[in-house]
């Protein structure tokens, strides 16, 4: 009987997380959708606040706007106008006290994760990690630079090492090159990795990389 219920949790599991995360998102979205309406709401005639309200109990919509509101804004800041009003944007927010800082850092983050020349998350190499002799899976999101990059002696790789099993937070090192072991398994199979906690191996990297792994191996 243990083994029948093991093996029926084995296949609720996955789902149940799945949809769990896909309604946490979706309440999230209309969280946020439900503050735009009562903002609106504030702005507009009292006689057109019922109108405003009816549109909470249509199912699915702060979705629909959020996606009409992605589309839009990249159709429009694909032309020359609205290139141009970016800039004007961006020039604003650079350089408004306070808020340059928090602009300035996740627009950096976000045009290296997302644009298509970035570096973030292109490789997935191996680091030993957190002490000698234990080994993880991290990601090379570029290369120091700067103040940081003159101290360095020899040529190092950022890496973000993230955890299990979410690997929206984790940890940022510079280690040197010599001390990394690229793998050939893609990202997207070592994210299924880490947060399977090992148990999603990619079996097929895995044994295509076994002998490069044993000579690469630093001493």
């Amino acid at each position: 009987m243990k083994k029948y219920i093991i093996t029926g949790l084995l296949v609720w599991l996955p789902l149940a997380i799945t949809i769990w995360v896909l309604l946490w998102v979706l309440g999230l979205i209309d969280g946020v959708f439900a503050w735009l309406l009562t903002a609106t709401q504030t702005l507009l005639p009292a006689s057109l606040h019922a109108n405003v309200e009816s549109l909470r109990s249509i199912p699915g919509l702060g979705v629909l706007v959020l996606v009409s509101a992605l589309l839009l804004t990249g159709m429009f800041v694909a032309n020359i106008f609205g290139q141009w009003w970016f800039r004007q944007q961006d020039r604003i927010l650079s350089n408004t006290p306070i808020v340059k800082s928090i602009y300035s850092s996740v627009k950096q983050v976000s045009d290296t994760l997302f644009s298509s020349s970035g570096n973030a998350f292109r490789e997935a190499v191996l680091v030993q990690y957190p002490r000698h002799g234990s080994w993880t899976i991290a990601f090379v999101t570029g290369k120091p630079s700067g103040e940081v990059a003159q101290h360095l002696q020899t040529e190092h790789v950022s890496l973000y090492v993230p955890t299990t099993p979410n690997p929206t937070s984790g940890f940022f090192l510079m280690v040197a090159r010599d001390e990394v072991i690229p793998l050939r398994m893609s990202v997207d199979a070592a994210l299924k990795h880490i947060i399977s906690m090992g148990v999603v191996a990619p079996v097929e990297e895995h044994l295509a990389l076994a002998p490069e792994a044993g000579r690469n191996q630093p001493g």
